[in-house]
């Protein structure tokens, strides 16, 4: 009889609800480690995911290097005249026969930055010895190729723009007024 009142209440026990705190059971050590793992890994994938996020997609200010230089016409240099250099944009500004460029102020060779040299009126690349014309064309040296350009828009007085092609000519002013020129720094076109 002993042993059926223990069945018993050992089945009343089970179907019975609480009715006290101390009835509550808590987790048992496997299941509180598993939960702190599995919130471990949750948070680690979270965090994971936001860095590759913040690092994936460029957020580019205008003004600073990868977003858009806007640059007044004051600063335009004059026909074949030294080139204006902007180093928070990474490029020179150069006024030719053929129109403006911006050229990307990195060597084409190994990343180095070429200077404008008055005397030789060229770009000269003081690591390996590249030369490059007004416009960015090859000379000589090391370098595969010219400097490389960014794309521009100069928005004329008129209210008319015009814009580099896909080869990255460039853009004659035809003795039109200019208002602002634009420079896209966030993408590059290969020198010749």
């Amino acid at each position: 009889m002993a042993t059926a009142e223990r069945g018993g209440r050992a089945s009343a026990r089970q179907g019975a609800t609480p009715t006290s705190p101390d009835d509550v059971r808590g987790p048992n050590r496997r299941e509180f480690l598993y939960y702190i793992w599995g919130a471990s890994i949750v948070m680690l994938m979270g965090q994971a995911t936001a860095g590759l996020v913040w690092f994936a997609l460029p957020r580019f200010k205008e003004g600073e290097f990868g977003g858009d230089f806007r640059i007044p016409p004051e600063e335009l240099p004059e026909v074949n005249a030294e080139p204006v250099t902007k180093p928070e944009g990474r490029m020179h500004l150069v006024n030719t026969d053929q129109g403006v460029l911006a050229l990307y102020a990195v060597c084409t060779h190994l990343g180095c930055l070429p200077k404008w040299n008055t005397v030789n009126t060229r770009f000269e690349c003081p690591c390996h010895g590249s030369k490059f014309e007004l416009n960015g064309d090859y000379i000589e040296g090391p370098a595969p190729r010219g400097l490389d350009r960014f794309p521009i828009t100069i928005l004329f007085a008129d209210g008319t723009q015009l814009s580099t092609d896909s080869a990255g000519a460039p853009v004659a002013l035809a003795g039109r007024e200019v208002a602002e020129i634009i420079v896209d720094t966030g993408s590059r076109i290969d020198g010749a």
